[in-house]
């Protein structure tokens, strides 16, 4: 009797060719992340501050503020389409290039006060936070199927030192500031935009071979050939995502996760620096705050990726629901008291990576190769627009409410996704 092919001997055998091009491919990600969110970090404490005091006024200094969250969600789907058309390096490096341009021209805009220039610099700048979460993405290609919820959590991780660092650049502004003759805000601006250049110079020089060109060149020995299986234009990948999302629950209580988690936090985040201020708060206090909360974004990122690969997402996506309802509660009952505040924050940015570490990569299992990198580009981009709107939307409702009040409209927009999570017959609840 003739001996049958055996295909499992070859399964290992590429696991273990791509494994140094995970490791190379995480490492330059990770290097990339901490330069480029340093720059990135500047826009929710110093530029919120900076479009207060050059608009003098409530109305355009909340449009100024979510002009980075709005730049972030414009960015989203061609960065995918980038990655999937050229590959991760040259998307990736692109997105940095474009948030050091607009983090240039914000130094001219703080240095004279410009309003014109302070909308176009916040809105490029945005574009470095669609960077930081491609590259979440861009650490799955090649990832061990298992692992992926660790992987994609790793460049979570590692962007904590650049996230906590820029909010509190106003530091090292006022020294560079002082040597070339800049205002504090402007030297700030000028070091996020070196920051931002050097990330994207090093993406672009190292990040060879690039992994969703790998991935796709395996994608042949890994699948039989099918007729008309052919890379889809882009029209055709995008009727191919709204096709996942219509048929595949998994994928949209992915998509509802990531949506309502980045709402959630965007719109409670953006007004605590305003809230702070009102309540007597200092400058340096709202440096801290933010700094804090973006620490609980990203610091237990490695250990919820592991639960989530442990426990699978659903359950995750839970605990995150529950975290988030604490936060809003606290922040609701103790809107006076600066500690109650912080740890508001701080169990905000918690909530949410559990969210998004978890719905991130159950998404990323759940959406064909075909339509990864786009697909990701477009969740991103839909995920940044809510919270564009969330942003924008709180301000008025700050300004005729009060912190609590804006609290517990955060609660009932988490319903829908803890109603979905208890749902027992989700389909993407689940694990694999």
């Amino acid at each position: 009797m003739p001996t049958p092919p055996a295909p499992p001997a070859s399964a290992p055998r590429e696991a273990a060719e791509r494994a140094p091009l995970q490791r190379r491919t995480l490492i330059v990600l990770a290097v990339t992340q901490v330069i480029g969110t340093i720059g990135v970090g500047v826009a929710p404490s110093i530029g919120i501050l900076l479009a207060s005091e050059v608009t003098a006024s409530e109305t355009w200094a909340g449009l100024a503020r979510t002009a980075s969250t709005l730049g972030a969600a414009l960015a989203g789907l061609p960065l995918g389409m980038l990655a999937g058309r050229f590959g991760r390096r040259f998307a990736l490096s692109s997105g940095w290039w474009t948030a050091a341009l607009g983090a240039g021209i914000l130094v001219i805009a703080a240095q004279a006060s410009l309003v014109v220039p302070l909308f176009l610099g916040l809105l490029l700048i945005g574009v470095g936070s669609a960077v930081s979460l491609q590259a979440r993405f861009a650490a799955t290609d090649l990832a061990d199927p298992r692992h992926r919820g660790r992987a994609l959590a790793l460049i979570v991780w590692v962007g904590t030192l650049g996230s906590v660092l820029g909010p509190n650049l106003g530091l090292p502004g006022g020294a560079v500031g002082a040597a070339v003759g800049l205002s504090v805000y402007a030297a700030a601006f000028l070091i996020a935009a070196v920051a931002l250049f050097l990330a994207g110079t090093l993406v672009f020089l190292l990040l060879r071979p690039d992994p969703l060109q790998v991935l796709a060149a395996d994608a042949p020995a890994a699948a039989p050939p099918v007729p008309g299986a052919a890379r889809p234009a882009r029209g055709e990948r995008l009727r191919l995502l709204v096709s996942e999302l219509r048929e595949r629950p998994r994928v949209r209580y992915a998509v509802l996760a990531i949506l309502t988690a980045q709402a959630v936090m965007a719109s409670i985040m953006t007004m605590t620096p305003v809230h702070i201020v009102h309540e007597g708060g200092s400058v340096n206090l709202v440096g801290v705050t933010i700094s804090l909360h973006v620490a609980g974004m990203f610091a237990f990122a490695p250990l919820v990726g592991m639960l989530a690969d442990r426990f699978g997402p659903r359950a995750i996506i839970g605990a995150g629901v529950g975290i988030l309802l604490i936060s809003l509660g606290v922040g609701a009952a103790l809107s006076t008291s600066t500690a109650g505040v912080i740890l508001a924050l701080i169990l905000l940015g918690l909530g949410w990576s559990f969210v998004n570490v978890s719905a991130s990569a159950l998404f990323t299992a759940a959406v064909p190769d075909a339509v990864r990198a786009s697909s990701q580009g477009a969740v991103d981009a839909s995920a940044n627009l809510v919270a564009a709107v969330a942003a924008f939307a709180a301000g008025p409702l700050l300004a005729v409410s009060s912190f609590p009040v804006l609290s517990i409209i955060a609660i009932l927009a988490l319903a829908p996704l803890a109603a979905a999570t208890l749902r027992h017959g989700t389909a993407g609840a689940g694990r694999g």
